[in-house]
């Protein structure tokens, strides 16, 4: 059987083995602070990045265009409060405070998912680590993100870059579409995720593969489910 001796060791088979990932975070204390520290950091530098090199005028008039017919008084409004400050905050601190959040309600639903399990000992707090090993399939496309801005010579980058992996990127699709937020939410890490939760949770309980998956793909099966019934109607 696969071994994981150190949180280091972790962080990198997390991406190749990462059931023995799994077993090990679940033994060890305090192992998770280390992806918790790198999801973060590296959810931020592309958006802190992006910020620094987009024409934040261009930048401003994509996202008044994409508000649909504004009077004049209203896109100067909207200009006055779309500073490089404010797109700042809104990257940088506000990836960071979604990742806390959106990790932290993921945590509750797979603890109460798995409440019912025979060899159920992990607590809320075991899960909340757990969502930051997850998450690591971020690190990929964080870098994918910076490698496109470095090699990028048009200050005119669509926010969609900061999704690499998504269908929105890769069909160019514009943040003006109706269809953007539904093929951005669908993407490469997303898919990850799903299988390390599966897998995760399978090592975590003595649930089947098959329950492992139901559990792990509900949530982005529902929210995907709602974008579309949105963008549809």
């Amino acid at each position: 059987m696969h071994t994981v001796t150190n949180p280091l060791q972790a962080c990198n088979d997390i991406y190749f083995k990462p059931g023995g990932v799994f077993t090990a975070v679940g033994e060890k204390n305090n192992w998770s602070w280390l992806a918790f520290i790198i999801v973060l950091l590296m959810a931020i530098l592309p958006q802190y990045l992006y910020v620094h090199f987009v024409d934040i005028t261009w930048y401003q008039d994509l996202l008044i265009s994409a508000e649909g017919d504004l009077s004049p008084a209203e896109i100067d409004a909207r200009r006055g409060f779309m500073t490089q400050s404010s797109f700042m905050a809104q990257h940088v601190i506000g990836t960071a405070i979604g990742f806390i959040i959106i990790n932290a309600i993921l945590a509750v639903y797979l603890h109460l998912c798995t409440r019912n399990d025979d060899s159920h000992v992990f607590g809320f707090t075991d899960w909340y680590g757990f969502t930051w090993w997850v998450s690591m399939p971020i690190v990929f496309s964080s870098l994918v993100s910076v490698v496109i801005l470095l090699l990028s010579d048009n200050h005119q980058v669509a926010p969609s870059v900061l999704a690499p992996l998504s269908l929105a990127y890769l069909f160019g699709v514009e943040v003006t579409s109706k269809w953007y937020g539904l093929l951005t939410a669908i993407n490469l890490v997303s898919i990850w995720t799903i299988y390390l939760t599966t897998v995760g949770v399978a090592r975590w309980t003595s649930f089947s593969t098959q329950k492992s998956l139901i559990i792990a793909a509900a949530p982005t099966v529902i929210i995907t489910t709602i974008y579309l019934v949105v963008t549809i109607l």
